[in-house]
Order: structure tokens, then C-alpha cells, then sequence
């Protein structure tokens, strides 16, 4: 196990946006969640990322209660890549990037080589070393994302967890995004609007409706047409692959 939730509940206010959630993500998974707007991915992804203390049940890093770990500790290992993460302008890709090794850094740390090395890997993996010297103003909406996931993978973490990153991205730059997180040796939980690419990249889905798990497992699985049109509101056919037995929608007119 790597990071698990166990019944948890959030509430602003009087209304409950999640009501006894519970997910695991293995080591190395990538993890997909789904639901219609406002279902609670993002609160859940918060929670996740120990932003935000739930009102009942508990987050755990392996075998650790979040809520018993430093702020620090959790950004040494936990990721989150916002989906309306905002940079400085003037800024380069390399400065951007820089600013994922901070809860790695003391107060009176210089830079270090491992620093540099975390760095540069991050670039790498990202693909976007070419890049170092551009400024965020400069950089198209899908090397931007780029720049956020490299950012978050200078943290070094074994988990990384994102906020719907393909919005507004064609459809080039969503496929890209996707394998390059896929092929990521860390595990990562990330939340889509997508269904399609859902079922392409991820190894496991949990299915948020008004703030509950409705479904969770393999994508094959999960997506049935029976499932698209009560929680999704859509009518459509489900092929499954003939191999890995991964659905493909076809959305029905």
C-alpha cells in the first residue's frame, strides 16, 4: 500500500461533498478518478495531499496517519499538481522547476548537488530540458503543464497526485501529458474528465457521484454502459479490447 483513504468525510458548511470515501493506490499504480463536475474530486484529491484535514476517517502514507506528519515530510514525498497551478511570469522553466526541491531545503541549505541532480531529472523525465532557459510566458499550454509535472517531480515523491491536467490542452498535448505520467515510476492518482483516456492510461478507476464511491476496479470493469448513463447521464456503447480487455466509448447520438 502506498497511499490509502479510509471512510473519509468533508464538509463545507452544511452540505457534505464527501461522505465516507475510501480508495487504495498500490505502489506504481496510476489511479483514475471520475465523476461529473462537482462529485468531489478535487476536495478528495486536497484531503489526499493532507491540504486539508477531513471531518472523520484518515489518509495514510503507508502505514502513517497523514495527520501525525510534518507539513514538510508530506511535500517530501506527496506531489500536487493543481489544475489552476499559476507561475510568475517572469520566471524560466529552470527557476519553476527549482521551486519543487524547497521542502527538500533549510532555511540556511545552500544548493546542493543532489538538489541539481533532482533537478535536471526532473527536467529530463518531463522532456523539457530543451526548455531550461524559456520563460512560462513563452511556453504553449501543454509545455506549461509539462513544467508543473517536472516541478512536482523535483519534490522527488513517491506520490504524485493531479487535478484534471489535460484541460484545455488539444488533444496532441493530452496524450502526451498522459503517457508521460503513465510511464512515471512513482504512484499517481490522478483525476479526468476524459473517459476514453481514463480507460487507456490508468490501471484502476474509482467513480465519484455526489460525493460517494459508486464504482471502483479495472476500467473494463468499471465503464459499462449502464454506469455511463446513471452517473454520466450518456447513452453509449462499451467495446472491450480483445486483449487487455480495455473499454473504448462510443458515444451514441
Amino acid at each position: 500500500m502506498s497511499i490509502r483513504a479510509e471512510q473519509l468525510t468533508w464538509k463545507i458548511g452544511g452540505k457534505t461533498v464527501l461522505d465516507t470515501v475510501s480508495l487504495e493506490a498500490a505502489p506504481g499504480e496510476m489511479l483514475g478518478l471520475l465523476g461529473p463536475n462537482g462529485s468531489g474530486k478535487t476536495s478528495l484529491l486536497r484531503l489526499l495531499a493532507g491540504l486539508k484535514p477531513p471531518h472523520s476517517g484518515r489518509v495514510m502514507l503507508e502505514r502513517e496517519d497523514v495527520r501525525s506528519i510534518s507539513r514538510q515530510s508530506i511535500a517530501r514525498r506527496v506531489a500536487f499538481v493543481e489544475q489552476h497551478a499559476t507561475t510568475n511570469a517572469n520566471l524560466k522553466v529552470i527557476d519553476v522547476v527549482k521551486l519543487g526541491r524547497f521542502p527538500h531545503r533549510s532555511m540556511f541549505s545552500g544548493w546542493s548537488p543532489a538538489d541539481e541532480q533532482a533537478v535536471e531529472d526532473a527536467l529530463e523525465k518531463a522532456g523539457m530540458t530543451g526548455k531550461r532557459d524559456d520563460y512560462w510566458h513563452s511556453l504553449s499550454g501543454g509545455e506549461k503543464q509539462r513544467v508543473h509535472i517536472a516541478r512536482a517531480l523535483a519534490q522527488t515523491p513517491k506520490e504524485l497526485l493531479l487535478d484534471e491536467p489535460t484541460n484545455h490542452l488539444d488533444i496532441q498535448h493530452q496524450i502526451g501529458l498522459l503517457k508521460l505520467v503513465s510511464g512515471l515510476s512513482v504512484t499517481s492518482i490522478i483525476a479526468l474528465h476524459d473517459l476514453n483516456h481514463a480507460a487507456m492510461f490508468c490501471d484502476r478507476l474509482v467513480v465519484l457521484r455526489q460525493g460517494r464511491v459508486v464504482a471502483s476496479g479495472h476500467p473494463g470493469d468499471v465503464l459499462t454502459e449502464d454506469l455511463l448513463k446513471d452517473v454520466f447521464s450518456v447513452e453509449a456503447r462499451v467495446e472491450l479490447s480483445a486483449h487487455h480487455a480495455r473499454p473504448h466509448i462510443h458515444y451514441l447520438r
